[in-house]
């Protein structure tokens, strides 16, 4: 169902980027800023034509950490540089977003529960991961 109510913000997608990132062994881990900038690029297609079963378009987060801080934000596609825990970043991000619809896209199931009691929808990253990203 497409969001035609223009007072209501386009649903919150919010992406773990170090965990979506580590989803796949192609050596992130030698480049993890790379990555987390290559993830950020493939947002912006999911920001704009939503998700299967969500279309766009969606506000997109994508929450880095460590190595990654300090990626930059894209049209379609914020980036938040957590000065600690990623986790504890998004936690907040869906806290301050009480009545929207928060999507969560991480496969860290101490997150996923945080997250969950918070009201949002918790989504593994194979939701927006594409081959090569």
């Amino acid at each position: 169902m497409k969001n035609n109510n223009e007072t209501e913000p386009p649903p919150l997608l919010i992406v773990d980027g170090a965990n979506v990132v580590g989803s796949v062994p192609d050596g992130w881990w030698r480049d993890r800023r790379g990555a987390a900038e290559r993830l950020r690029d493939s947002l912006v297609m999911v920001a704009r034509d939503g998700l299967p079963e969500l279309p766009g378009p969606l506000t997109v987060v994508l929450v880095v950490e460590g190595a990654a801080r300090g990626v930059e934000s894209v049209p379609g596609v914020r980036v938040e540089s957590a000065p600690g825990s990623g986790d504890d970043r998004i936690v907040d991000l869906v806290a301050e977003e009480p009545s929207r619809r928060c999507l969560v896209v991480t496969a860290d199931r101490g997150l996923r529960e945080r997250v969950t009691a918070l009201g949002a929808t918790p989504l593994g990253p194979r939701t927006v991961r594409r081959p090569n990203t």
